[in-house]
Order: structure tokens, then sequence, then C-alpha cells
């Protein structure tokens, strides 16, 4: 499914598209992510990844399930994605998934985060997902806001739980309930 959406930007014959992830996506998901890998303790991967080795990560996901990869393109470029993925490999877990923004470091701060969560969550919120799971990397104050702005509150903090760059980070993990459509719409 792809969404349309309007927005302010430069003068372009090209519509502005929310949609899934496709396999043609993989080298701009992986240059975005290869960014936080290489410049941030964001992410707590290590070594850049290649189209090849990043493939199975975008193979999880589907549209029809808990686990999906929503890209936002912007005058024709890829500038962003959302994901919700498995919390943990357990069967038990399957309700629960952690939810994660990477954006075009040039495209950060004009919305777009809000933009892909607030699809996500609609997504999400139309099948079987009781719980969503942020983990953050302090500091990060955007982060913590954008997350709050959607209805996360703070779970856990768990001390230097990561070391990079030579140095331990601590993370703090944020939750948001998720009501089913059907229970949101007869309210």
């Amino acid at each position: 499914m792809v969404y349309y959406f309007a927005m302010q930007t430069q003068m372009s014959a090209m519509p502005n598209l929310l949609r899934h992830a496709v396999m043609d996506d993989l080298p701009a998901l992986t240059a975005i992510y290869n960014h936080y890998i290489i410049n941030t303790a964001i992410t707590f991967d290590l070594t850049p990844f290649t189209v090849t080795t990043r493939r199975p990560w975008l193979e999880q996901f589907a549209p029809a399930s808990p686990w999906q990869c929503l890209v936002l393109e912007v005058d024709g470029q890829l500038v962003g994605y959302a994901s919700s993925a498995k919390l943990r490999p357990k069967a038990a877990y399957d309700t629960s998934v952690e939810c994660s923004i990477y954006l075009n470091p040039t495209e950060v701060a004009k919305g777009y985060g809000a933009l892909l969560y607030q699809q996500l969550f609609t997504n999400l919120a139309q099948l079987d997902v009781h719980r969503c799971y942020g983990v953050i990397t302090l500091p990060n104050i955007p982060s913590i806001a954008l997350h709050r702005r959607f209805g996360f509150t703070d779970t856990a903090r768990l001390t230097e739980v990561g070391r990079k760059f030579g140095k331990y980070w601590d993370t703090l993990w944020m939750e948001k309930p998720l009501e089913p459509a059907e229970a949101t719409s007869q309210a």
C-alpha cells in the first residue's frame, strides 16, 4: 500500500510517498543506517553493512505482519524509514515489537519521523500488536521527545549496557500500549 501526502517541499512533479519498503530500497536503507553505525552510538552495531549483508534484515518485514518497514520518499528521494521488528525471539513476545526510525542525516527535524511513526502505529493497531518498545541510546533528547509525543513512557534505564567508541552507553527503554483499532473506534 502507498500513502500519498502533501508537504511543503521544493517545486517537484514527483509525489511524496510513504510506503512499505521493497528490495530496490535496500541500497538507500543501508546507506542511511551505516551513517549511524559509523558516526553515532544511536545503534550498537559496530561494523557497517553491505547491501548483501543487510538483506536478511529487510526480508523479515511484510506489510500484513507486525514486522513492517515503511519508507518515506520526498521529491523522489528516500529520506528515511521506520520499522517494527521482533522484540525477542521467543514466541510469547510476538505481540510486542521494537520500533525504530532512521533518517538521512540531512533530513532530520523536518517532521519526517513523525509521519513515519504515525503511519506505522496506524498499521500496527490493525494487527495483533499489544506493545511497542523504543530502545534509545542516551543522551538523545530529540528521540525521547518524539517517542513521548506518540505516547511512549519510560520503562527502564539500562546503565552502561553497550560499549562503542571506547565508551559505555546507557539506554532508555520506552513503551507504548497499542489498542486494537476496533476498541479505539468503539470508544
